[in-house]
């Protein structure tokens, strides 16, 4: 679906991913959360602007960084693996309250 293209701080340490999609379009991301399921690293990014954006779409990707320390996004192509991801991440606003998460970002 997309691949990372960068991944960077803003003024008020809002971390922010540009994701470049199959379409040859960008989509600016928040992020809302690196979290683990099943031993693996994930990442959760919600989309600043668009359609996705106006119904709270998140967008879940497997997150690992190079040896130099430089973030990776991989695209999540088992259904299975997906599924495992996804209810992970309901666990997570479940016990965080995504409103509180949601908050955080506009403050």
């Amino acid at each position: 679906m997309a691949e990372k293209e960068n991944l960077n701080n803003t003024a008020e340490e809002e971390m922010t991913v540009t994701l470049s999609l199959d379409d040859g379009t960008e989509l600016e991301c928040i992020v809302l959360t690196i979290f683990e399921a099943q031993g693996k690293d994930y990442i959760a990014l919600l989309p600043m602007e668009g359609p996705e954006s106006e119904e709270g779409e998140v967008f879940l990707y497997r997150y690992h960084e190079d040896a130099d320390g430089n973030p990776n996004l991989d695209n999540i192509q088992d259904d299975e693996e997906y599924e495992i991801v996804a209810d992970a991440f309901d666990e997570l606003l479940d016990e965080a309250e995504y409103d509180e998460l949601v908050e955080e970002e506009e403050s």
